[in-house]
């Protein structure tokens, strides 16, 4: 692969930054999986992080310049974006999170469709681009993330940008019956199709693009149903692909198996004798299924008495968008459940559920899934979803069960290993955690080690580099692949749809 810079575009900066009582600026590197994976990319090849500090307000000379100290201490540049208090409730929480994020998540009734938000988002996507622009070379590869700023490449594109430009949605795409309700539909996908490479987390989401392009755009051909291949549109030839992302799966297991964390995961169960641990982590969102979790989980209690006192749920909810009215509602509707059921089932020595509203250090987070018997996850919609992931590559023992929703994106992965479940589906919800509550210890090791070695192969490193690899490929024939890639298959009536979920 020849040797070019990387110029990362993301929607928020690899830092967190904070200020203190005495009004300095404090800043913390970012901790996240994209974080891992991308820093040692670009201290190696030599590149650039662009994005937004996450402060909202004028310039700030002396946050600028703690910036650019951050930059020489990572090994690679940092460039801050400035966003007004207007454009960070317009176009972070207004377009991005009030119309692309519920709309791709499939929940058209909590878009708000305001033309504000559209003009706010073309606004702060050309800021975006015209910082890229004056801050990349010739050769350098673009690689563009998420939904925040997929109009970022035609203001590239019209200021004569002529590197190649990739963009890897995290989120779900959806099919056209859904896309359809956006009013700039036409506009979103003319954008994507100016890139040069466009990175899904699954078949399906892929297919749903292709369908998309071919009702509303036309003039498509191409895009075979390997994990890489060639679009052709209009004059142009676009690679699609299909990179689910991935953790450090070396990290997580390497802090699981800490003196520290194994201390803290034998306290935890001390707290809960002769008990089966069931976790749920999630930040709090309407497309994790939380509700839909509690209330499966009630449905096992009343259904199946032989787990009460034996079976006890955690629960942590990581705060998210605070002061936002549908997610203070949710966390209200979540609350009233929690109370609902531990007031039905306590008993003088168990309460069913356990839970917390906060965020969790690393070591605290690894030491609950070593500890934990099930890790349950209820995922309305969801890109990938890497509690999963992280709660198996911390099974060192190999002794935990997966309990997945088949919305999540990791389902195609984990269809070996998991009990996959439907969400609204309280019956089966609960009849699976029956299953995993009684399941046979060779069983429950053959399979975590299953889901384990998936996840240590395919890794974030994996991903990062076979998108590059497929960003640079001129011969998509001999394509290295995921050995387990779901293919697009065709159902009974012709039709593509993701092998996964048959």
């Amino acid at each position: 692969m020849k040797k070019n810079n990387l110029v990362i575009v993301s929607n928020r900066l690899p830092i967190v930054v904070d200020k203190t009582g005495n009004g300095r600026w404090l800043i913390q590197s970012g901790t996240g999986g994209l974080v891992t994976a991308l820093a040692p990319v670009l201290r190696n090849r030599g590149g650039i992080w662009i994005g937004w500090s996450g402060y909202a307000g004028p310039d700030d000379v002396r946050l600028n310049e703690r910036i650019k100290g951050k930059s020489r201490e990572v090994g690679y540049d940092l460039i801050s974006i400035n966003l007004s208090p207007e454009e960070k409730e317009k176009y972070y929480r207004g377009f991005a999170n009030e119309v692309l994020w519920p709309l791709f998540h499939d929940f058209i009734s909590y878009c708000n469709f305001d033309p504000e938000y559209w003009s706010a988002y073309q606004k702060v996507c050309d800021k975006f681009a015209r910082i890229t622009a004056q801050s990349v070379n010739e050769g350098d590869l673009i690689w563009i993330h998420d939904y925040h700023l997929i109009g970022v490449v035609p203001i590239l594109r019209a200021l004569n940008i002529r590197n190649k430009i990739a963009f890897f949605l995290h989120i779900p795409f959806p099919p056209p019956d859904v896309y359809v309700h956006l009013p700039w539909r036409f506009e979103i996908l003319n954008f994507l199709l100016q890139y040069d490479i466009i990175g899904f987390q699954t078949a399906r989401d892929r297919l749903n693009f292709y369908q998309c392009i071919r009702m509303f755009m036309g003039d498509l051909r191409g895009m075979g149903k390997s994990q890489v291949s060639n679009l052709a549109y209009q004059d142009r030839e676009i690679r699609i692909g299909t990179f689910p992302v991935s953790i450090d799966f070396k990290s997580f297991a390497g802090t699981a198996a800490s003196e520290q964390v194994r201390q803290k995961a034998a306290a935890i169960r001390e707290n809960y004798p002769n008990q089966k641990i069931v976790l749920g982590i999630d930040r709090m969102d309407y497309t994790k299924g939380i509700p839909e979790r509690l209330k499966a989980f009630r449905n096992a209690l009343r259904r199946f008495p032989e787990l009460r006192g034996k079976l006890t749920l955690i629960q942590f909810v990581v705060p998210s968008r605070r002061k936002i009215d549908r997610y203070e509602s949710l966390k209200a509707e979540i609350e009233g459940l929690v109370g609902e059921i531990s007031g039905e089932f306590t008993q003088t020595d168990w309460v069913p559920i356990h839970y917390f509203f906060k965020s969790l250090d690393r070591p605290d987070l690894v030491a609950y899934y070593l500890a934990s018997d099930i890790a349950l996850v209820t995922s309305l919609k969801d890109g990938m979803n890497l509690i999963a992931k992280e709660f198996c590559a911390s099974q060192i023992n190999n002794d935990g069960i997966l309990i997945l929703s088949e919305f999540a994106g990791a389902a195609g992965q984990f269809k070996k290993g998991a009990l996959l479940t439907n969400p609204h589906d309280f019956d089966g919800t609960a009849e699976a955690l029956l299953r995993a509550f009684e399941m046979p210890e060779d069983i429950r090791k053959e399979q975590m080690s299953t889901l384990r070695d998936n996840v240590r192969r395919y890794d974030i490193f994996w991903w990062v580099n076979s998108y590059l690899e497929a960003a640079f490929a001129k011969n998509l024939d001999n394509f290295p692949v995921m050995d387990d890639y779901v293919p697009l298959a065709e159902d009974g009536n012709g039709n593509s749809r993701s092998a996964a979920l048959k």
